[in-house]
């Protein structure tokens, strides 16, 4: 079981600038998560979830986070 501060860390580690949300949709193991960073700027949707993906790599190989919903943003 992976908690949202865990997940939130994860991604800040590899974002350090982002803003992290992350719901619990069943159990703690199907997660909604948005991000918002300014190291999305200039990058398609695809290369931003590949860089949210890779912040959670293990967690989604070990079935720690089996189901994720994902959206990525750019801060206004």
């Amino acid at each position: 079981m992976i908690t949202k501060i865990e997940v939130i860390n994860l991604i800040k580690k590899k974002l350090p600038d982002s803003k992290v949300l992350v719901e619990n949709l069943k159990g703690n193991d199907h997660l909604q998560v948005t991000v918002i960073s300014s190291k999305f700027n200039g990058l398609s949707l695809v290369k931003q979830h590949q860089l949210v993906y890779s912040a959670l790599k293990e967690e989604l190989a070990s079935e720690a986070i089996h189901a994720l919903a994902l959206k990525t943003e750019t801060p206004n």
